[in-house]
C-alpha cells in the first residue's frame, strides 16, 4: 500500500471522512483527474486495500474495449457490494435486482394485462435459470461484462485478495417475498406511468425491448434510482454497513461518462428534487480527459476550480461546492499531482522490498525525478528498465554514458520490443494518429504550446486535445507547456529528424525576433546550436542590465533543448561544443561562452545524469564576478547555489 499512497495521502484521508459520515449526509463524487500514468489506478488500489476489509466496495473499470452498458455496470457493482464482511450482515439490492430481472428477457405477451398475469411466473423462471447456471442472478452479468472488474494496475496482493472475495460466486437467491415490496416501489416511481406494481415492471420490459432512446434513458434512470434506494434501505437496519464505496476507473470513456451522468442525476433527483435522504455511496472516479458535460476545457463555464489532492477534505468541498440547485454541486475535482523528489526516493526504497536488485540505483533518485518530473508511471517505467538492463551499477562516467541513451533502451526482453520512449509515448498518446504525433513532436520545440500549434499549422484542435487529456504541465498558467516528461520524449524523437529540428527552431526563433522577444529568440538559437550568436547577445547584455536580470535571462536561454550526439558523457559532450580556436586569454566573452555550454548540457538530465558539472558552473559565475565592476553579489550567490546544490522537490525547470 505504501507505493500507491505516495503523493495520494490526501485522497485516502478524504475518502475516510466520507465513509465516516452519517448515512443520510451529503457526500461528493470525487474525481481524480490527470494524464494517463498520473497514478489514479495506484490510488484505486490503495483505497481498495485501505478500506476494503471493513467497507463494502466495488471496483469497475469502464475503460476497456468492451461496451459496458449502465445495467451491466450496476449489476457488477451491486454484486461486489454484497460481499459478506465480518462486522455486518450481507447487503442485498432487491429493487435493483428486480428491475434488472424484469427488463432482462422479453416477456411473452400480447397485452399489458397478459404480461401482468405472467410476470411473476416468468421472473421466477428467469431467476431459477440464472441460479442454476451461475449461482445467483447478478453473477450472470460476469458472463457478459466480467472484464470490467479486473484489478487496477499495480494493485497489491492484499487488494487482489479483497477483490477476489467480492467476486466469489455462490448461491444468493433473492427471497420470493422480496418481490412484492420491491415491485411496490416501482409502482410509486415518478418516471413510471403505471401505479400498479406489476404493470410498472411490464412497462420497464417494454421500454427495454420495444422502446425508443427516451425509453432506454428512463429505464436507466429508474435502475440507478433503485440502486440508491436499496442502499438507503440497507443502512437503516441493524448490523448493516453504514456506507458503500465505488471505485470507477477510466470514467472518461463514453460508457463511463454515461454512468456518471446517470448517477449524478439520480442522486440529484432524490436528494434535491424529491427532498429524500442522500444515498450513502462514496464515489471515487478517475478520468484522463476533461468531461464534455463540464463545458469547454478552459473551465471558464464550469463553476468548479480544480483542487489539489494534498489538502482535499469534506470541509474544502463544502466551502467551494456550487449551490444545490445545480447538479454540479456533487462534483469534487482533484488534479493529481506528480511525485516530488522525496516521494520518488521513498518509492524506490519501497520497491527494494520486492526488487533488491534496485539497491545500486537508489542514488539515482534525483536523476529519475529530473527526467520524469515525477509522473508516477514514468517513474515506474524507468525503474523497470534499470532492473531489467545491463546498466553499469557503479556511479561514474560509464554509467553516465549508458544513461545518455536511456530513451532508446528496451525495458525488458520478450515480445514487446518497443524502446522506453516508444512505450511511454504509446501510453500517453493513445488515440493520436502518426501524423498528429509528428506534429506534436515539432510543437514540443516551443515552451509555449499554444504558440507552437499556431505557428506550425497544427491549429486549435491539437492544442485542445492536449489540454483535454491533461497533458499540459500547469493548466491555467499564462504559458501552457507540455508535461516535461512528455515533452522530453517528443524532443528525443524530433532529434532523430535533424532537418525538421533545425527548421522548427529557426521558425520559432524568427517569430520571437519579429515580436521583439530576444530571450525567447536566443533560446531557439541555442537549440539550433548557434552558440556564438547566443554568446554575443549575453555578452552585450552583461554590463548593461542588473546581474539578477542577466542571470534570469541566462537561465531561460540555457534551458533550451538539444540534439547533441548520443555518445559520451557530459565532459565529452562539452568537448564537442568547444570553439575551434580557443582564445589565449580569459575574457568576458570566453567565460560566458563556456558557461553557456556547460549550463546547457547540465540542464538536460540525459546529458548530465549525475549533475557533475555543478562545480564548473560555479567556477564560471565566480569568474564573471571578477570581470564585472559592480553588482556582483548575485553572481557570487549563484556560484554558491551550484557549488552547494540542493535538488528542488518539485520544480522541473532546473535539475
Amino acid at each position: 500500500m505504501g507505493v500507491g499512497l505516495r503523493g495520494r495521502s490526501g485522497i485516502i484521508s478524504l475518502v475516510g471522512e466520507c465513509l465516516r459520515l452519517e448515512p443520510a449526509d451529503e457526500r461528493p463524487v470525487i474525481m481524480l483527474l490527470g494524464p494517463r500514468g498520473s497514478g489514479a489506478s495506484d490510488a484505486h488500489g490503495a483505497l481498495m486495500e485501505k478500506f476494503g476489509p471493513e467497507t463494502p466496495f466495488a471496483y469497475v473499470n469502464v475503460g476497456g474495449e468492451q461496451a459496458l452498458l449502465p445495467r451491466y455496470a450496476l449489476a457488477l457493482l451491486a454484486r461486489q457490494l454484497e460481499r459478506k464482511l465480518p462486522r455486518y450482515r450481507r447487503s442485498h439490492f432487491p429493487r435493483l435486482t428486480l428491475g434488472l430481472l424484469a427488463s432482462d428477457h422479453q416477456l411473452r405477451m400480447t397485452s399489458l394485462a397478459e404480461g401482468r398475469r405472467n410476470i411473476r411466473r416468468e421472473l421466477d423462471a428467469f431467476q431459477e435459470q440464472a441460479e442454476a447456471r451461475y449461482g445467483d442472478y447478478l453473477a450472470a452479468f460476469f458472463e457478459v461484462a466480467g472484464g470490467a472488474v479486473g484489478a487496477p494496475d499495480g494493485a497489491s496482493t492484499a487488494a487482489l485478495a479483497l477483490l477476489r472475495d467480492a467476486l466469489r460466486r455462490g448461491r444468493r437467491r433473492l427471497p420470493g417475498r422480496k418481490f412484492t415490496s420491491s415491485a411496490a416501489w416501482y409502482g410509486g416511481h415518478p418516471l413510471l406511468q403505471s401505479r400498479d406494481p406489476w404493470e410498472a415492471l411490464v412497462e420497464l420490459n417494454l421500454w427495454r425491448h420495444d422502446g425508443d432512446e427516451d425509453d432506454q434513458e428512463r429505464l436507466d434512470r429508474v435502475l440507478f434510482s433503485a440502486l440508491l434506494e436499496d442502499m438507503r434501505s440497507n443502512v437503516r437496519h441493524s448490523f448493516m454497513p453504514r456506507s458503500y464505496l465505488l471505485l470507477l476507473d477510466n470514467s472518461h470513456t463514453e460508457h463511463g461518462r454515461r454512468f456518471l451522468d446517470l448517477l449524478i442525476r439520480a442522486r440529484h433527483d432524490d436528494a434535491v428534487v424529491a427532498g429524500a435522504d442522500c444515498d450513502p455511496l462514496t464515489v471515487v472516479a478517475s478520468s484522463n480527459r476533461w468531461l464534455p458535460r463540464w463545458g469547454p476545457a478552459t473551465g471558464d463555464q464550469w463553476p468548479w476550480r480544480l483542487r489539489g489532492p494534498d489538502r482535499a477534505s469534506l470541509a474544502d468541498w463544502s466551502e467551494h461546492r456550487p449551490g444545490r440547485d445545480s447538479d454540479d454541486t456533487w462534483w469534487y475535482p482533484l488534479r493529481l499531482r506528480d511525485l516530488n523528489l522525496d516521494e520518488v526516493r521513498i518509492r524506490i526504497e519501497l520497491e527494494l522490498r520486492h526488487h533488491p536488485d534496485l539497491a545500486p540505483f537508489t542514488r539515482l533518485a534525483p536523476f529519475v525525478h529530473r527526467l520524469t518530473a515525477g509522473l508516477p508511471r514514468a517513474v515506474s517505467l524507468v525503474l523497470e528498465l534499470l532492473r531489467h538492463s545491463s546498466v553499469p551499477v557503479e556511479d561514474g562516467a560509464e554509467q553516465d554514458r549508458w544513461l545518455r541513451t536511456l530513451p532508446d533502451r528496451t525495458p525488458r526482453e520478450g515480445e514487446d520490443t518497443r524502446t522506453l520512449a516508444e512505450a511511454a509515448l504509446d501510453h500517453l498518446l493513445r488515440g493520436f494518429d502518426p501524423a498528429r504525433r509528428m506534429a506534436l513532436e515539432e510543437c514540443a520545440a516551443a515552451r509555449d504550446l499554444s504558440i507552437a500549434t499556431r505557428l506550425l499549422g497544427s491549429g486549435d484542435s491539437l492544442f485542445g486535445e492536449v489540454r483535454d487529456r491533461w497533458l499540459l504541465h500547469s493548466p491555467g498558467t499564462v504559458t501552457p507547456a507540455l508535461h516535461p516528461w512528455l515533452r522530453r520524449l517528443l524532443l528525443w524523437r524530433l532529434a532523430g529528424r535533424p532537418d525538421d529540428w533545425d527548421a522548427v527552431q529557426e521558425l520559432l526563433a524568427e517569430h520571437f525576433r519579429s515580436e521583439g522577444r530576444p530571450v525567447q529568440e536566443m533560446y531557439h538559437r541555442l537549440a539550433a546550436e548557434r552558440i556564438d550568436e547566443v554568446t554575443g547577445y549575453l555578452v552585450e547584455r552583461f554590463p548593461v542590465v542588473p546581474a539578477a536580470q542577466w542571470i534570469a535571462e541566462f537561465n531561460t536561454i540555457t534551458a533550451a533543448p538539444n540534439r547533441l550526439g548520443q555518445a559520451g558523457g557530459p565532459l565529452e559532450l562539452l568537448a564537442d561544443l568547444a570553439p575551434d580556436e580557443p582564445p589565449e586569454a580569459v575574457t568576458t566573452a570566453s567565460v560566458i561562452r563556456e558557461l553557456i555550454t556547460v549550463r546547457w548540457v547540465w540542464s538536460d538530465p540525459l546529458a548530465d545524469p549525475g549533475m557533475r558539472l555543478n562545480d564548473m558552473i560555479a567556477d564560471g559565475f565566480n569568474q564573471l564576478s571578477r570581470l564585472r565592476r559592480n553588482d556582483i553579489v548575485a553572481l557570487f550567490n549563484e556560484a554558491e547555489r551550484y557549488r552547494h546544490w540542493r535538488h528542488p522537490l518539485t520544480r522541473a525547470g532546473e535539475g
